[in-house]
């Protein structure tokens, strides 16, 4: 999936006939499915992110012999100025949500650890661009492959590395949501793995403050501010809990 800012022109730059320039935050686009034009997506696949590239496309990798009437005429050359905002390579997450259950066991875990990772990005994604439901699913969808155990410490450890990222996130987004009993559980959740993870400790305490549950907001918080006692956040948060 990917992020573009384009604009299509015909004759020479100067006859604008699509554009997304407007968009303040242009939408995630498969290649292949919402971009379709031929020379657009060899194009793109040859950008990095926040590159900007001019593109003559010939009918043949354009609109064809037809064209699209009444914008492109049949037989058509257009013009393509596109930069790519924001790259996130889903290939291999929708190949392994093919997958069966048993197939998917039988991976080896660098591969579930990848597509985990990439589902966070994902996250991360519509996160910032304050789509927090669609976060909050694509991060659940990234925790449900990691519920695997294994019999290697090492392996366990990677794991749970990657789980409590997501619970870190998940416990951010629930608070976006305005759900802070979801958030606190998330926030204890990322605690059991690594009890004294400041970012953990924060969320709690913030979730414990929304839910008016004062003291048990004050003993996350402090405990926090123990940590980390320059957190311009956390001495905040106290100074509301005050």
């Amino acid at each position: 999936g990917c992020t573009v800012k384009y604009s299509g022109y015909l004759g020479n730059w100067n006859k604008l006939f699509c554009s997304n320039g407007n968009s303040k935050y242009p939408r995630l686009m498969k290649l292949g499915k919402d971009i379709t034009l031929l020379g657009l997506e060899i194009g793109l696949l040859s950008m990095a992110k926040g590159e900007v590239a001019l593109f003559v496309l010939t009918p043949e990798y354009a609109y064809g012999r037809r064209g699209c009437p009444p914008a492109i005429p049949p037989s058509t050359t257009v013009l393509f100025k596109v930069e790519v905002l924001d790259f996130i390579d889903s290939e291999e997450c929708d190949a392994f949500f093919e997958l069966t259950y048993e197939q998917r066991d039988r991976l080896p875990l660098e591969k579930v650890l990848k597509v985990a990772a990439t589902e966070r990005e994902f996250g991360n994604y519509f996160f910032y661009k304050q789509r927090f439901k669609i976060a909050k699913d694509r991060y659940k969808r990234a925790l449900s492959i990691l519920g695997r155990s294994s019999s290697s410490k090492a392996e366990q450890s990677q794991i749970n590395a990657s789980k409590l990222l997501l619970f870190l996130n998940l416990s951010l987004t629930y608070l976006k949501l305005e759900r802070a009993d979801r958030a606190l559980k998330y926030g204890e959740l990322a605690l059991e793995m690594d009890q004294g993870n400041a970012k953990a400790l924060f969320r709690c305490g913030q979730a414990c403050l929304y839910m008016r549950e004062y003291r048990k907001s004050r003993d996350f918080l402090a405990k926090a501010q123990c940590i980390q006692p320059l957190n311009h956040d956390i001495n905040n948060e106290l100074k509301k809990l005050a």
